[in-house]
């Protein structure tokens, strides 16, 4: 576990108790700690902090700051910002919460999402000519290829929704249902 090792470290608790769960939530959904912990340092900064302020402050090896830095910044989740006066290089995180999220969103269904609709088109257009395939096996492939790109559809419909209605929309959460005319008693 990457913890912040330095016990006269300058950070509030309250600070490095998030910094740490924020790194083991990342590590959860697959993403390196260290990573995971730098973004939530820059979270939480009032200001732009260098990969040495970033290292001093995690207690982590310098070159994993770096490694960490360009993922968080191929996430589009950190920015490097210039300081007037200081030729170093100066990182911000994104703070804006909705804006973070489709970001994840947008490169987790690049990464994931998007070579499984093409595993499953490839799986399914295999099923029809392949002998040896139950057809349980096959519909079973279709229906994961039709489920997989009803919610990829449904993605790039919530991508139009201005934030307001979309945040609107979440917190309706249930009460949507009622809302429907699908399923109504009459």
């Amino acid at each position: 576990m990457t913890e912040i090792t330095d016990k006269s470290s300058k950070l509030p608790e309250t600070v490095e108790r998030f910094i740490l769960h924020w790194g083991d939530m990342g590590g959860q959904w697959g993403v390196n700690r260290s990573v995971s912990q730098i973004q939530a340092l820059l979270y939480l900064s009032e200001r732009p902090l260098t990969a040495e302020d970033i290292a001093d402050a995690l207690g982590i090896a310098r070159s994993n700051v770096s490694n960490s830095i360009r993922e968080l910044m191929a996430w589009d989740l950190i920015r490097r910002v210039p300081i007037k006066g200081d030729r170093r290089d100066h990182f911000e995180a994104e703070t804006d919460l909705w804006e973070m999220a489709m970001r994840i969103a947008a490169v987790r269904k690049e990464r994931e999402i998007d070579p499984a609709v093409d595993a499953l088109k490839a799986c399914v257009a295999g099923a029809d000519h392949d002998a040896k395939l139950h057809p349980v096996a096959a519909k079973r492939l279709k229906d994961m290829l039709a489920y997989i790109e009803t919610v990829d559809r449904w993605y790039a419909q919530m991508l139009t929704v201005p934030r307001p209605k979309l945040a609107a929309l979440i917190r309706l959460g249930t009460r949507i249902v009622s809302l429907l005319p699908i399923g109504r008693s009459k």
